[in-house]
């Protein structure tokens, strides 16, 4: 089945443009567009809860009500509903919003559509949170400034936990390295690598790709290979 997904954007181009474009695509489909998070909630209202949205794109600055306010707000109105913020703002107070308020992921407007519906996969398949990789390095410092309790409970010897070719996914994921990088790089599916990914996160008990380099960083398995 395809993944049904909700754009929010108030510029009326980029709404159209990237809901034609997924409309291509064999795995996604449009449910609605929406131009602020007003309209967002509203038609969310008034859609019959079997044919929500499974992932929202949403946009950030808006007029009426901003992306992370709509993102606050769904969440606590639409728990099961995943956001991902698709902007093109990388400031690392945006980013710490969105994230605090329950955004799943967070990718700038520039990816390829592409890249954007295998982040969409990837969010309703694993769970984990899709972010480009700018976005990604300036999580990582938000992060390492927060408490994040599993980080504390994981042993430094990374292969007690993890296969010798889940470590060497998880070292290319701190590397920067998206899904088909680390697929033509080991010369396996994306799909593999999806299934690579998610018994990562399960065995060190994450749920985002930014905890899981955070936690790779600070207990430095890989600062000397």
């Amino acid at each position: 089945m395809k993944i049904p997904i909700a754009i929010v954007d108030d510029s009326t181009q980029n709404r159209l443009f990237l809901a034609d474009k997924i409309k291509c695509s064999d795995d996604v489909s449009v449910c609605f567009t929406a131009k602020n998070g007003v309209d967002f909630l509203q038609q969310m209202k008034e859609l019959p809860k079997n044919q929500h949205p499974a992932v929202v794109l949403m946009d950030i600055e808006m007029p009426e009500m901003t992306g992370t306010e709509a993102v606050k707000y769904g969440r606590q109105i639409y728990p099961d509903v995943k956001f991902l913020m698709l902007t093109v703002f990388d400031d690392d107070d945006k980013i710490f919003e969105a994230i605090k308020n329950g955004a799943s992921g967070y990718l700038l407007k520039d990816e390829k559509t592409s890249t954007i519906i295998e982040h969409i996969q990837q969010l309703q398949e694993i769970g984990g949170a899709p972010m480009s990789p700018t976005i990604a390095r300036k999580a990582l410092a938000l992060l390492s400034r927060s408490n994040l309790p599993d980080e504390n409970n994981v042993k430094d010897n990374l292969s007690s936990k993890l296969s010798e070719r889940e470590c060497t996914v998880l070292k290319l994921v701190v590397e920067g390295k998206d899904y088909k990088a680390i697929a033509e790089k080991l010369f396996v599916s994306t799909h593999t690598v999806r299934k690579h990914i998610a018994n990562i996160y399960d065995k060190l008990h994450v749920n985002s790709k930014a905890q899981v380099i955070n936690m790779a960083l600070q207990s430095k398995w890989f600062d000397n290979k």
